[in-house]
């Protein structure tokens, strides 16, 4: 009993013909979803913010009140980060804000 095997051309071929019904299947779900999308903004009235709404959130953290001042300058720093000039390696209660 000998078995079928496809050649290479062949095979080619059907891979050819299958991706074509893969993009036309697409296409038709594709405009039917858009439909349905745009269907759905219309009826409740939606914005592009409300379906896309910015990946960027700003933090609500509010600010953080400075801690030291310079008497020299009256530059401050909150204490957070890397330490200025006129405080790094000093110490820092003679600059703290009362």
């Amino acid at each position: 009993m000998k078995t079928y095997t496809a050649s290479y051309k062949e095979l080619l071929a059907q891979r050819a013909a299958l991706e074509q019904q893969i993009a036309a299947a697409r296409e038709a779900e594709v405009t039917e979803a858009i439909h349905q999308v745009r269907t759905l903004v219309e009826s409740f009235g939606l914005t592009h913010e409300d379906v896309f709404p910015s990946a960027r959130k700003r933090r609500t953290t509010g600010l953080v009140a400075p801690r030291y001042q310079d008497p020299a300058t009256g530059h401050t720093w909150t204490g957070r980060g890397k330490p200025p000039v006129w405080i790094k390696d000093k110490d820092r209660t003679q600059f703290e804000i009362q």
